[in-house]
């Protein structure tokens, strides 16, 4: 199951950093001087950067240093929106942040284990800490890591210093990563990944059973797929509200009153997990497992439904 945390806090913007073209990295620290909660590679953090304006950013420098949080943002091709917010923070600023959670959990290689790692743009930044943790336990890891230009690559330095089995392509020099290769590679190790739908879809293409993800946004498909009415029940109080093919959980309970948290409304943040107590869910999420799926009672009121045949999903809240 995945795991997170629904503290708000403050904190201060300690240093603010360009770190390649259009990409800025904000190192944050408790505005009290205290030690932040403790984090695990894979972790990311959600940015209260306005009414109705929340993003979600991974946590990129090392676990063990509970001083500061460090982020990377990259501005997205418009110049608005949260990626905008964000990079107009500077330092001394004080901004809400939530968190850390995981839902993109991360084992440990021991040593000589082998283990791959694939990142693509500002997808280096859940990898990077993943890395650094496969190279201090000593294991036989790689990293492929795709970028447009080197320019646009962030964190130079320290995958500089990471060596040769940090594998770089560059597009612009004609330099291409082939997931089905990287995948044959692997030998059978596990392959840890995250960037744009295509490269994940394309590894996934070539071995799912041994790829862990996190995906930049929800599938293409995931809105566009068929959904049929359904009711929920709010355990709470015994009410009973019905779930128009067009709407989802979540503005129905926002709606009705119903105290819900939520970040992305994509699938892909994990912070609107709800307990099922009863009835088959349709997972349409981005943040569980197949194993979690099976195993753990929860679902993503965003965007998963009752599954199909299920008249009524009996919910924790």
């Amino acid at each position: 199951m995945s795991f997170f945390s629904d503290v708000e806090r403050e904190l201060v913007v300690t240093r603010r950093a360009r770190e390649a073209d259009g990409i800025v990295s904000l190192t944050l620290a408790a505005t009290n001087g205290r030690p932040l909660p403790s984090w695990e590679p894979g972790a990311h953090i959600d940015l209260l950067l306005g009414p109705g304006l929340e993003r979600q950013y991974s946590l990129s420098a090392d676990p063990a240093d509970r001083t500061s949080w460090r982020i990377a943002v990259r501005l997205d091709e418009h110049g608005r929106g949260g990626s905008a917010a964000a990079h107009a923070l500077r330092e001394g600023a004080v901004v809400r942040v939530r968190g850390p959670r995981s839902n993109f959990a991360f084992r440990v290689p021991g040593a000589r284990e082998r283990a791959v790692f694939v990142a693509g743009g500002i997808g280096i930044t859940p990898i990077l800490p993943m890395v650094r943790a496969a190279a201090a336990s000593g294991a036989d890891w790689t990293l492929h890591y795709s970028v447009r230009s080197r320019r646009a690559l962030p964190f130079a330095d320290e995958l500089a210093a990471l060596g040769a089995p940090v594998r770089l392509y560059v597009s612009d020099e004609g330099s291409r990563a082939d997931p089905a290769r990287i995948v044959e590679e692997s030998a059978g190790a596990p392959v840890w990944a995250c960037g744009p739908t295509p490269l994940l879809a394309a590894l996934a293409d070539a071995g799912p059973d041994r790829l862990h993800v996190e995906p930049f946004a929800a599938d293409a498909g995931t809105a566009a797929a068929p959904a049929e009415p359904f009711e929920v029940e709010v355990a709470s109080t015994g009410e009973v509200l019905p779930v128009a093919a067009d709407r989802s959980i979540l503005e129905v309970l926002e709606n009705r009153g119903v105290f819900t948290v939520s970040s992305c409304r994509e699938g892909t943040c994990g912070t609107c997990e709800t307990v099922v107590i009863d009835g088959d869910v349709d997972h349409r999420d981005r943040v569980l497992s197949p194993a979690e799926r099976a195993a753990s009672p929860v679902m993503m009121i965003c965007v998963s439904r009752a599954a199909g045949g299920c008249p009524r999903l009996v919910l924790d809240v």
